[in-house]
């Protein structure tokens, strides 16, 4: 689902670069104004969680490939502004370390997966707690349940905007020929192409990825869920537990187990480079042509294209790629709480 470069228009890009400032800013403001501030590092684990999330590749019907994201799950733990903060400074990384998504599509990429589906996923969980009576009547088996819908509804809406996104530029961007100069497959391919493999696929994977984690955190931290904020800061009693040492643990082996997403062959859709484009196949014929956009467009050199670094056996890259993302991470959100703790000392006094 990461938009590379030059698959969208740049007025496209700014457009959606633009429409995330105000959900950005907002959800900066909620985040300072809800989350009690020694819970701003830990928001670095959840990030780390979406990270590795989207490392784990798997295969998809019509042999592209696809993972799990982790927007609801983030918004399980922390809230879904929370969310749309971690899962933004995650692509950013990915993109200018890894060029896993394009600079000039960060505003898009951000728009699908950190505002579009943790909301969204959260809508829908929250929308099915109160079915079941709200938080004080909802079991673990409510809660998880929840947490599987709306994580699978959250991801495929996601997808379904990337498909609309994708399936415009031909429309609207093409030369006289009538050759599109960007992404060159319209609404009628991109939505299929897009839609059909999450629902099928890559929806339960974003599930059971949901699921298996909350549960895990639920488990071992029940303090450290969104849940256990609200209920504190309306005065009920929250268990608290004195180690995250168990979620630590739980990072270590997603990251020792991330080579598994090397398994998966194949491009994702809509993520092949200008120099194959022309040769694939979509909708049953090679496109034949490399659309002008993607042939001369912008690009960044990055540090570790693709998670790999010269030199270094695949597996060991891409293990190594997964330490220094989660790293940095925790680290970028450690950082980021100095200065609101530093506000609140001040505050108090």
């Amino acid at each position: 689902m990461h938009i590379p470069e030059n698959y969208l228009s740049p007025s496209t890009c700014g457009v959606m670069g633009a429409a995330m400032v105000p959900v950005w800013v907002h959800a900066v403001k909620k985040v300072n104004e809800e989350l009690p501030k020694e819970k701003i590092p830990l928001i670095g684990v959840g990030a780390a969680f979406s990270f590795l999330g989207m490392m784990f590749n798997v295969p998809l019907v019509g042999g592209t490939t696809g993972h799990a994201v982790g927007g609801t799950l983030i918004a399980l733990l922390f809230g879904p502004d929370a969310a749309c903060i971690a899962v933004s400074i995650a692509l950013l990384l990915q993109a200018v370390m890894f060029g896993d998504g394009g600079i000039l599509a960060f505003g898009a990429n951000c728009f699908n997966m950190a505002f579009v589906l943790p909301y969204v996923g959260y809508a829908i969980y929250r929308l099915i707690i109160k079915l079941f009576g709200g938080n004080e009547r909802a079991t673990t088996r409510h809660k998880l349940t929840a947490a599987a819908i709306g994580s699978y509804i959250g991801i495929n809406v996601a997808a379904l905007c990337a498909a609309i996104e994708f399936g415009i530029q031909p429309l609207l961007f093409h030369d006289a020929a009538g050759n599109a100069l960007y992404c060159p497959y319209d609404l009628s391919v991109a939505i299929p192409a897009m839609t059909i493999p999450h629902l099928l696929v890559a929806g339960v994977v974003e599930a059971i990825f949901t699921v298996a984690i909350y549960a895990f955190v639920m488990k071992t931290s029940p303090d450290l869920t969104y849940d256990a904020i609200i209920g504190e800061r309306l005065g009920e009693h929250v268990e608290k537990k004195g180690t995250r040492v168990p979620v630590f643990v739980l990072l270590a082996i997603l990251i020792a187990a991330t080579p598994l997403g090397l398994l998966a062959t194949g491009t994702a859709w809509g993520e092949w480079g200008a120099e194959e484009i022309a040769e694939t196949t979509s909708n049953g014929a090679p496109l034949g042509y490399t659309p002008s956009g993607l042939e001369s467009g912008w690009s960044l050199d990055v540090l570790m294209p693709d998670y790999t670094l010269g030199g270094v056996s695949e597996v060991l890259a891409y293990i190594l790629s997964a330490v220094i993302g989660v790293a940095l991470l925790i680290i970028i959100f450690k950082l980021i709480s100095i200065p609101m703790k530093g506000r609140e000392k001040v505050n108090a006094s």
